[in-house]
């Protein structure tokens, strides 16, 4: 199955290195195969994790005329940022590389970049409305994607059983593996129950104190655990909208897992969810391949009027949106912001709606129309 973004990285690979991060078991290496395979692009593949291409690689054993080398988990070589620099710097050809990993793969960009002006960074996420397998119909992806999630395993065997055991195992890998690479924690176990506790509160203000209190951890571990379970690509989470942005990181976020099947609640708490990773995946896309500044908010007054997402870009209110399972009568909270903000589109997205319509300046639609148009469409 082909990537949303296999031909633009194809693109960027003609220029300079290509940097794939997202979450475990999103499809990063299979999409680097696939660029060899059904590409057809003369490369090499080379995955850190196996031991011939670890000695292959530390000795920098491939062909010249390679036109794409491959290096897949390469981050766990601690040194990594310097090897590939060394790599790329003393090339004698035109030869490119690609490098794909998870958390630590995306840590580096918080600090200093000695990278900088040498590669283009993705970030590739799970199957969307926009990304669906040939023959597959939006309904049914729609179905699909708010009971299995959008990584491609539990998605494509659409097996309940089997998907409840690929999500557990996954999630103890990322605990066991990934995280105690990155972190000392000595109770792991007390970071499962703060993920469940994150769960149970999707769609709502979240409190790192009082999970902290249930949790039995420090608001201050609370805080940095949130901040991990990000850097980790379990959950997300975004934050109000206020004209003095600083003030914003003070107040409660609203917190959404990259997989909404890893969401407890009910159809409505999903369809957010769902919405909510579509609109960061675009905005993700537009970021990496358009190279706008994005960011996704929430909208909530003293007064209790709240809206669920506020989306930028460049700094410009471009959609406000609201989502509702069943509701058709337009949100009160969403025309009031309306007037304020003047968006460019203002939406309320129905989860089980006969047909959409527009009201008072507002267009009240279901997800698959929202969602019809990929943003690489970006005008």
């Amino acid at each position: 199955m082909k990537r949303y973004c296999e031909k633009f990285i194809i693109g960027d690979l003609k220029k300079k290195m290509v940097f794939i991060g997202g979450p475990r078991q999103v499809g990063k290496t299979t999409l680097g195969k696939r660029l060899l395979k059904e590409d057809h692009i003369h490369g090499e593949y080379f995955n850190w994790d196996k031991d011939e291409d670890r000695k292959a690689v530390l000795q920098k054993q491939w062909k010249q005329d390679s036109r794409v080398i491959i290096f897949d988990e390469l981050h766990k070589y601690p040194r990594w940022k310097r090897w590939i620099k060394g790599v790329w710097d003393s090339r004698e050809t035109d030869q490119s590389y690609l490098v794909t990993g998870s958390a630590r793969l995306d840590v580096y960009k918080r600090g200093g970049d000695s990278l900088m002006g040498r590669y283009h960074y993705w970030r590739l996420h799970p199957l969307s409305l926009d990304e669906l397998p040939t023959g597959m119909s939006k309904e049914e992806g729609f179905k699909r994607l708010l009971a299995f999630g959008g990584f491609p395993e539990p998605f494509l065997s659409m097996d309940e059983r089997e998907a409840r055991r690929w999500r557990r195992e996954r999630f103890d890998r990322i605990l066991n593996e990934d995280i105690r690479d990155l972190e000392q924690i000595r109770e792991i176990q007390l970071l499962h129950f703060f993920v469940d506790a994150l769960r149970n509160r999707v769609t709502g203000l979240v409190t790192l104190s009082n999970i902290a209190a249930d949790v039995e951890i420090s608001p201050k571990t609370a805080k940095k655990w949130l901040t991990l379970t990000e850097k980790m690509y379990i959950c997300f989470a975004i934050y109000p909208y206020l004209k003095n942005v600083p003030r914003s990181i003070l107040k409660p976020p609203k917190v959404y897992f990259f997989d909404t099947g890893d969401v407890d609640g009910d159809e409505s708490t999903r369809l957010e969810n769902f919405v909510a990773t579509h609109l960061l995946k675009r905005l993700h896309f537009i970021e990496d391949y358009h190279g706008y500044k994005c960011s996704l908010h929430y909208i909530r007054d003293k007064d209790g009027r709240e809206v669920d997402f506020i989306v930028l870009i460049n700094g410009e209110v471009t959609d406000l949106i609201e989502v509702k399972w069943r509701e058709r009568k337009v949100s009160t909270a969403l025309l009031y912001y309306k007037n304020l903000l003047n968006p460019k589109r203002t939406i309320q997205l129905v989860g089980e709606l006969d047909r959409s319509f527009d009201q008072n300046g507002v267009r009240v639609t279901t997800p698959i129309e929202y969602f019809q148009n990929p943003p690489w469409e970006l005008s």
